[in-house]
C-alpha cells in the first residue's frame, strides 16, 4: 500500500496510512506542543481532528496558545456549554451566546430567569462531559433534513438561516444528542477542553471564562465592565423590538427590496446616541473643557468626532477639534516593536510634551498654530492652523491615547467628558454563531486601506496581530473610565461591506499565511446578502470605509 507523507515544520511525517484521521496523526507530534492539540492546517486550510488525510500535504497543528487554536477552543466551550445546559434545564429553553470580553463569553438563558445555583449545575455538568472524554463528531447532512431536525427541537433561529442557504448540504456538529451548527472548526473531544468557570451575572445571564492566548495556564478573571455590557444590553434590547436579532431577519428585509427602510432604521437609532451624548456635555457645559474620544482601530473615530461636533455646534456650543495622530513623533524617532517595525500605537510615538505644551495654550485661551502629520515623510508640519478657544467652547480630541490620562495630567477629571466608542455587533448569524466585534473592523479597514493607501487585503490581514496587540496594550485597559460609550455598529453594514471587502479577499494567495483567515471572513460575509451602498447616507460612519462621503 502506498504510504503518504505530511511536511511539518521543518522535517516530514511519514508511512501515513490513507484515509488516516488527523487526531491520530496528531499524537505524533503531540510531546511538541504543552496543551492538547485541537486542530490543524492542512494545505493551508483549517481541518478538524476527526477529518481524513488522503494525499501529501503540509500540516500545522495548532493548540490553544495560537490565536486559532484558542478560537476553536472558544467554540468548543461554546458547544459544550450548550449541551450540558440543555441537560440542566431540560426543556427546549436555549442558551443564547451573546458577546465575548476578556475570554469570557457571555450568555443568556433565554426566557426565563435562572440562580446561582442554576449555573453550577451546568459547570458541574459541563465537568462530567469533560471527564467523560465524549467524541465531538462532524457530519454531513442533506440541508432539507437539518431544516427538519432543528424545526422539531423549536431552534428557528437556524431554521430562518438555512432558507437562505443555497447549498443543498450542511455540516453539523454531535454532542451526545445535541446536533448544532458551528461557524468554523471545533475540537474532537470534550477532554481537550479542560479549563473553564462560569460566574452568574444576573437574572437569566452568566459568562463563560477560559485562558487567553498569552496566558494559557490561567482561566481569565470575570470584571465587570459596566458600560460596555450595558451598551450591549440596550442594543440587544433595541434589536429585539425592532425584530432584527440574526442574519436571516436582515436578509429577509432585503430579499422584500426593503433595504433602505433597514439603513434608515439603523443610522437613526447610531444618530440618537450622538444626540444623548450631546446633551449631556450641554448639561455639564459649565465645567466640561475637553471631550476625549477614543476606540480601536476602525471604529470610526473620525467622523463620529465631527459628527459629535455638529450635534453640540447646534446646541450651541463652539468646537474645536484636534487629531492625537497630528502630535505623532517624527518617524526616525518612533518606537519600534519586537520585529523591528514602527510602534504607532505606544504612548511614547506621541510627542505627549507638545501636545500638552498647545492643549495648555489652548485652553488659557491663546491662540495658538496646531500641527498635522505627515505622513509621507513622517514629520510634522505647520500650516497656519490655529486654535483660539472662547470662554464657553470646547476642545474634541480624537485618538488612540485620549481615553490614558497620561495624555492630559494636568487637566482635572471633571473638566473631561471620556467617550469610547467601538462597533459592538449585537446582531448574530444565529443564537449559537456570534459576530466578532474585530471581524467588523478588520473588514471595515480591509475596505478603507485599499481605497485610500492602496494596501491589499492581505497585507490588512498581515499588520492586524500589531493592531490587536495596541488594542490590548492601549485602548482595552481605559475604556471602563469612559463617561459614555458609543456603539458604531450599524446592523446593515455587513451587506455593504460585503460587496467590497469580497473581491478584495478572494484575490489573497491561496499560499498566504492569511489566506485561511481570507476564506473565514469570506464564509461570514456569505451569511448575508450583498446590498448596494447607494442608499448609505453620504453623512454615515460607514462613508469613512467605503468613500464617496461627505466628511
Amino acid at each position: 500500500m502506498t504510504t503518504l507523507r505530511l511536511k511539518y515544520k521543518d522535517t516530514y511525517i511519514e508511512n501515513i496510512l490513507p484515509s488516516s484521521k488527523v487526531e491520530e496523526i496528531s499524537k505524533k507530534v503531540q510531546k511538541d506542543f504543552e496543551f492538547p492539540i485541537i486542530g490543524a492546517k492542512y494545505n493551508n486550510l483549517f481541518i478538524e481532528l476527526n477529518e481524513t488525510i488522503n494525499e501529501n500535504g503540509t500540516i500545522e497543528f495548532l493548540d490553544r496558545t495560537s490565536k486559532e487554536g484558542n478560537s476553536i477552543y472558544e467554540s468548543t466551550l461554546e458547544f459544550l456549554t450548550i449541551a450540558s445546559a440543555k441537560e440542566v434545564l431540560k426543556d427546549k429553553t436555549d442558551i443564547l451566546i451573546n458577546y465575548s470580553l476578556d475570554n469570557g463569553i457571555y450568555c443568556e438563558v433565554e426566557g426565563q430567569d435562572i440562580t446561582s445555583e442554576t449555573v453550577k449545575n451546568i459547570e458541574d455538568k459541563m465537568r462530567e462531559m469533560v471527564s467523560q472524554d465524549l467524541s465531538i463528531v462532524k457530519i454531513k447532512v442533506l440541508r432539507k433534513d437539518a431544516i427538519k431536525h432543528f424545526t422539531k427541537q423549536g431552534q428557528m433561529d437556524k431554521v430562518k438561516n438555512l432558507n437562505y442557504t443555497s447549498s443543498s448540504t450542511i455540516d453539523l456538529h454531535k454532542l451526545k444528542d445535541t446536533y448544532d451548527y458551528f461557524f468554523g472548526p471545533l475540537a474532537a473531544k470534550t477532554s481537550q477542553i479542560d479549563s473553564f468557570k462560569l460566574t452568574y451575572i444576573k437574572n437569566n445571564m452568566f459568562v463563560v471564562n477560559y485562558p487567553s492566548t498569552s496566558k494559557p495556564k490561567e482561566i481569565s478573571t470575570y470584571i465587570e465592565h459596566s458600560g460596555i455590557i450595558k451598551k450591549y444590553e440596550e442594543t440587544q434590547n433595541w434589536s429585539r423590538i425592532i425584530d432584527i436579532k440574526i442574519a436571516s431577519d436582515l436578509n429577509k428585509w432585503y430579499a422584500e427590496g426593503k433595504y433602505q427602510d433597514i439603513i434608515s432604521l439603523f443610522e437613526t437609532h447610531f444618530e440618537s446616541q450622538l444626540s444623548k451624548i450631546a446633551e449631556e456635555i450641554y448639561k455639564q457645559k459649565s465645567s466640561i473643557k475637553i471631550v476625549l474620544i477614543s476606540g480601536p482601530s476602525s471604529s470610526g473615530k473620525t467622523i463620529t468626532t465631527k459628527k459629535l461636533s455638529l450635534y453640540l455646534n447646534a446646541k450651541g456650543i463652539k468646537t474645536h477639534q484636534v487629531s492625537l495622530d497630528d502630535y505623532l513623533v517624527d518617524r526616525l524617532k518612533t518606537p519600534k516593536d519586537e520585529n523591528g517595525d514602527y510602534d504607532y500605537d505606544n504612548i511614547k510615538a506621541t510627542d505627549i510634551a507638545l501636545f500638552n505644551s498647545h492643549l495648555s495654550s489652548i485652553l488659557k485661551g491663546e491662540k495658538t498654530e496646531i500641527p498635522t502629520h505627515d505622513f509621507t515623510t513622517g514629520k510634522l508640519i505647520y500650516s497656519g492652523k490655529y486654535i483660539k478657544m472662547e470662554e464657553n467652547d470646547i476642545l474634541l480630541i480624537e485618538g488612540t491615547h485620549a481615553l490614558n490620562d497620561k495624555l492630559t495630567m494636568d487637566i482635572e477629571r471633571k473638566n473631561k467628558y471620556k467617550v469610547y466608542i467601538e462597533p459592538l455587533a449585537c446582531l448574530k448569524i444565529d443564537n449559537h454563531n456570534r459576530i466578532r466585534t474585530t471581524d467588523i473592523r478588520k473588514l471595515r479597514r480591509i475596505v478603507r486601506d485599499s481605497r485610500t493607501r492602496n494596501t491589499s487585503a492581505e497585507e490588512t490581514l498581515k499588520m492586524w496581530p500589531n493592531v490587536d496587540r495596541g488594542t490590548f496594550e492601549n485602548i482595552y485597559p481605559y475604556q471602563d473610565d469612559a463617561d459614555a460609550v458609543i456603539n458604531s455598529a450599524l446592523g446593515y453594514e455587513i451587506g455593504v461591506l460585503r460587496t467590497y471587502a469580497e473581491p478584495l479577499l478572494y484575490g489573497i494567495n491561496p499560499n498566504s499565511e492569511v489566506y485561511p483567515e481570507a476564506i473565514r471572513l469570506i464564509n461570514l460575509l456569505r451569511q448575508f446578502i450583498p446590498i448596494s451602498s447607494e442608499g448609505v447616507p453620504k453623512d454615515s460612519i460607514i462613508r469613512e470605509f467605503i468613500g464617496e462621503g461627505i466628511y
